[in-house]
């Protein structure tokens, strides 16, 4: 059911609905205002690592249209904005003076959503680490937990009283395992004791955070973003179900196990731990500090069967086929009950605090045609997964908002600007930004919900 009428009345009167960005991915303006190169700037400029060598130098220009695009949330009539702040900005060499033409940025940034009435709810490292940190070993350094936290203690003392609440880190299995064991986002590496180093030091960098923020702002709502994987095993059969198990220990429990337990799992232990960096006394201590809150962003399933090869690595799986006919157009199955399987389990194994939906969405690549985009499938996606997340709240989990990804078209990754995710589109000539099908049906779902077609927290 699509109506958006209906579906707001599904939600409690407490909800958050939002809109998400990230700053490499919109901001532009690679070089202004005492801004440096970050990990991602390099890695754009290497050939064959980004589709067309596309680089963030301009992307959607955001840091030259603020008010512009602040306006253009406004209208979406959405409560709550989810950005991320540039670590090059604010400490362009991650160490060393801070930049206050970046800080001024994002006070006018978060003093623009106060004016307007909307959330700011700030991540405060989104993958853009310093270039100059990746000289001394970037995430695989422990010296660059301590720079960060120092990072974040910045920005919170700057910003911290303007702020609805604030994210450390988003998606640590992104900036670890694809950064570092896969290859494919910066710095490129595919090296596994590498990324077992950046495993940790994040993690620790994630706990210094936290401290930082709570020294600074102790009632700021703080969390962590988590790209948790719903794992399905390819089979019935004991050894896809094993591979499945190791693979949640793998993709998700080196995250969660730190954080909310206070320890890395044991079967990844036991296969990995004679390679990890020294866990010094204290660390696991700082990792674990309670959290406010907890992101979730969910896109598609993961679906693994057991690596028969000899010697294979932990976790030793291989890809299963996808059992969903549906793929956006990056190629990734669409598969909605996944997300309450995966919400259901991980409150199952960890003692976890309020979630958000920190970001849901789907690629598809439609144009502006007579003026409009009929992005028609994004709707369906965002309103059966927005479907899942009412069923959750029915059955008692805490769920307390949903960001869609993304509020607009935007420089995605390795994959540079061919693949589209926004409810808005942008036109990389001209700058010109469309509301879609799908970000007018999401501004009436918002407008619902305000009007009050919801039933009482």
């Amino acid at each position: 059911m699509n109506d958006p009428r209906i579906l707001a009345g599904r939600f409690p009167g407490d909800f958050v609905f939002g809109v998400a960005t990230a700053a490499f991915q919109i901001e532009g303006a690679a070089k202004m205002d005492g801004r440096k190169p970050s990990i991602w700037d390099a890695f754009s400029n290497m050939p064959g690592r980004v589709y067309g060598r596309h680089n963030g130098d301009v992307a959607c220009d955001h840091y030259n249209r603020l008010e512009e695009d602040l306006d253009l949330i406004q209208s979406l009539g959405v409560s709550a904005y989810r950005f991320s702040i540039a670590w090059p900005r604010i400490i362009p060499e991650g160490t060393g003076p801070v930049n206050e033409k970046g800080l001024d940025f994002y006070d006018r940034l978060v003093d623009g959503l106060k004016a307007r009435g909307i959330k700011a709810f700030a991540t405060l490292y989104h993958w853009d680490l310093p270039l100059m940190l990746a000289g001394d070993g970037g995430w695989t350094a422990r010296q660059t937990a301590y720079a960060y936290q120092r990072y974040a203690k910045t920005v919170i003392a700057r910003l911290g009283d303007r702020l609805d609440a604030v994210a450390t880190f988003n998606e640590p299995w992104c900036s670890v395992w694809l950064s570092h064991l896969y290859g494919i986002h910066a710095p490129g590496e595919c090296n596994m004791d590498a990324a077992l180093h950046a495993l940790h030091f994040t993690n620790l960098a994630h706990g210094l955070g936290v401290a930082a923020i709570r020294a600074e702002r102790p009632q700021l709502a703080t969390g962590l973003v988590l790209n948790a994987h719903s794992i399905h095993a390819g089979s019935d059969g004991e050894a896809d179900q094993a591979a499945a198990a190791r693979a949640f220990d793998f993709h998700n429990g080196v995250f969660f196990g730190p954080v909310f337990k206070g320890d890395y799992p044991e079967s990844f232990l036991s296969a990995l731990g004679a390679r990890m960096p020294a866990i010094e006394p204290g660390d696991m201590e700082t990792i674990s500090q309670p959290l406010d809150w907890w992101g979730l962003n969910y896109y598609t399933p993961m679906r693994v069967s057991h690596d028969p090869a000899e010697g294979a690595e932990f976790p030793a799986t291989v890809p299963a086929p996808p059992v969903a006919e549906i793929r956006t157009d990056i190629g990734w199955e669409v598969f909605a009950p996944a997300l309450g399987d995966l919400i259901r389990k991980l409150n199952a194994d960890y003692a976890l605090p309020a979630c958000y939906i920190t970001e849901n969405g789907a690629c598809y690549n439609m144009g502006v045609e007579n003026g409009a985009v009929d992005d028609r499938p994004r709707l369906d996606y965002i309103a059966e997964h927005l479907g899942v997340t009412a069923d959750l709240i029915r059955e008692g989990y805490p769920m307390r908002g949903y960001f869609a990804w993304s509020l607009m078209d935007n420089f995605e990754w390795a994959e540079g600007y061919r693949m589209r995710f926004g409810i808005v589109h942008v036109d990389y000539e001209t700058q010109l930004r469309t509301i879609k099908k799908s970000g007018k049906w999401y501004a009436e779902l918002a407008g619902a919900f305000r009007k009050g077609r919801h039933r009482a927290a």
